[in-house]
């Protein structure tokens, strides 16, 4: 699954995974404040200022600037050093390229739209900052400054709009890739895999399901994790407009004691409602494939697909399918109760400062803003829960058939294909 698209998978992942810690500690703990010898700004006139900034606005602003540049520096030699490195270990390999590549594309893709939330964030409390001003006093803004306003997010929309769209018609060649790795990996071995049961429906469309979920769900944990280190800070900042809690009273950083308190629980209690339903996906794809199987020998020998076999068989997913709903029904129940819940868990947060007016509007917007995106990243596995259960069903089914690959062309045992975990719906018979 992995192997045939990346080079040492386990080694890139945990690579990965190292450098991007080293790098994001690295720039907090010692390169943001080496930017004034090592940043190259000054050459495209971003650079740092001399003086004392904090008295002159202009220069605070070129401090800004130079910031932004000296970071934008400090990742690109980040991102080429990894990618340059895998490149050479990778050279030779058929698809280095698209695995390494076109990941740190699509990781620069993620980020780059995270910044985005996080200038709309701060566009939005200017935005509501404005609209206060205009209710609360009649006359106080024209209706140009209002449109002024509104103008200057025009440009970060457009360009928020064209990187999702290149992102998704990139992502969607970097996932055939992918099948087309694994297709030609499991094809090159037809010989010994050809007699398992559902071996063209774990190439044909196994392949396909697996590359598409993994693809998505390691996007959307990138971009939970870039939109906490994005807008934790934010939140942090903002927490100190909130100096108590209702019920708990005074406690610092409240606002992130809330959103961290609240998704943790959110988390297990989704994964205790959730906790069978791997199984039944897995065992719900092996009664399918069973009753599809008879289904096509009935199309080329008259013997087969006798109306009591296909009954039988029917049987056996009808009574998978019914445990599967019942499981989804408390499940879902737990979810959607919880999700609708966390939308009024900030306002209850933020109750006592809104009462004693400690903010202002645009403030107040931001504050929830950036509290909903915290709360998202830190409920990954909430929100995305039904998506793994059908990845580990599928990893199931493709680990079971790599685990025959090299032992001959035999038939697998059903003991083989079905994990201790996957249910207890009735063997389905293939005769």
């Amino acid at each position: 699954m992995f192997a045939s698209f990346f080079l040492k998978p386990k080694w890139f992942f945990l690579s990965f995974a190292l450098w991007s810690l080293t790098c994001v500690l690295g720039w907090y703990l010692a390169v943001a404040d080496a930017g004034q010898w090592l940043s190259l700004g000054g050459l495209f006139g971003a650079g740092f200022p001399s003086g004392d900034v904090s008295a002159d606005p202009l220069l605070e602003q070129a401090q800004t600037r130079a910031q932004e540049f000296w970071f934008y520096q400090y990742s690109l030699v980040a991102y080429l050093s990894f990618v340059g490195a895998w490149l050479f270990i990778g050279r030779g390999h058929e698809w280095a390229k698209w695995s390494v590549a076109g990941s740190a594309l699509i990781v620069f893709l993620t980020w780059f739209q995270v910044e985005v939330s996080v200038m709309l964030n701060e566009w939005y409390g200017g935005f509501y900052d404005l609209i206060q001003n205009a209710l609360s006093k009649p006359g106080s803004i024209s209706i140009g400054d209002y449109y002024a306003e509104l103008s200057t997010v025009a440009v970060i929309i457009m360009v928020a709009v064209a990187v999702a769209v290149f992102t998704r018609f990139f992502v969607s060649h970097y996932v055939f890739r992918w099948r087309h790795a694994m297709n030609d990996y499991y094809t090159a071995r037809w010989q010994s895999i050809r007699g398992i049961e559902g071996a063209s429906q774990r190439i044909q469309e196994d392949t396909m399901r697996f590359a598409t979920i993994v693809e998505n769900l390691g996007v959307s944990f990138l971009d939970s994790v870039m939109t906490l280190l994005a807008f934790l800070p934010i939140l942090w900042g903002l927490s100190g407009f909130v100096k108590e809690l209702p019920l708990i009273g005074e406690i610092p950083q409240a606002l992130v004691f809330v959103v961290i308190i609240w998704s943790i629980f959110g988390t297990f209690l989704l994964a205790l409602a959730g906790i069978k339903l791997p199984g039944l996906e897995f065992n719900n794809q092996k009664v399918e494939a069973a009753y599809r199987k008879e289904l096509v020998y009935g199309e080329d020998h008259e013997h087969r697909a006798q109306p009591y076999t296909l009954s039988e068989l029917f049987t056996h997913v009808r009574m998978n399918y019914f445990r599967l709903y019942k499981n989804y029904l408390y499940f879902n129940v737990v979810r959607y109760g919880y999700l609708n819940v966390g939308q009024f868990v900030p306002l209850i947060a933020l109750a006592p400062a809104i009462v004693a007016g400690a903010f202002s509007l645009g403030v107040m917007q931001r504050i929830l803003n950036a509290f909903r995106q915290v709360e998202d990243s830190f409920q990954y596995l909430v929100n995305s829960w039904t998506t793994i259960v059908e990845l580990l069903s599928i990893y199931k089914r493709l680990r079971a058939f790599e685990e025959q690959i090299g032992q001959g062309p035999r038939i697998a045992s059903e003991q083989t294909l079905v994990s201790p975990d996957a249910g207890s719906a009735p063997e389905p018979s293939a005769s």
